[in-house]
């Protein structure tokens, strides 16, 4: 069965600097199309940045130029730059890990637990 699991959040300052990382295991990591999402207390789950098997990359609006998403497939691992932190960044933050495409009955998901980003001063 596979997972992922992240790691790096924390408690920084406004203008501060994190690296969130997402290791998968018991799963073809090369294969899935991974991405970062973000829930902030009130609010409903967002997309932060996604990564596809072949490294294009997507941001929301709210982070492009500040964020940065990677991914080094011989690590199993997935990560997430992130500069010049607002306090409206504080969220628990998910990894996310998909194969296959909506509505393909053989589509393989898996989130993970979250690692809470809190910004302020």
């Amino acid at each position: 069965q596979g997972q992922v699991v992240e790691s790096g959040g924390g408690l920084v300052q406004p203008g501060g600097s994190l690296r969130l990382s997402c290791a998968a295991s018991g799963i073809t990591f090369s294969m899935y199309a991974m991405g970062w999402y973000r829930q902030a207390p009130g609010k409903q789950r967002e997309l932060v940045a996604t990564i596809t098997k072949g490294g294009d990359t997507n941001y929301a609006e709210s982070v492009k130029g500040r964020f940065t998403i990677s991914r080094d497939n011989a690590k199993s691992t997935m990560f997430l730059q992130m500069s010049n932190l607002k306090p409206e960044d504080t969220a628990v933050y998910y990894c996310n890990a998909v194969l296959g495409t909506e509505g393909n009955p053989f589509r393989q998901e898996y989130w993970g637990q979250g690692t809470q980003v809190t910004v302020s001063s």
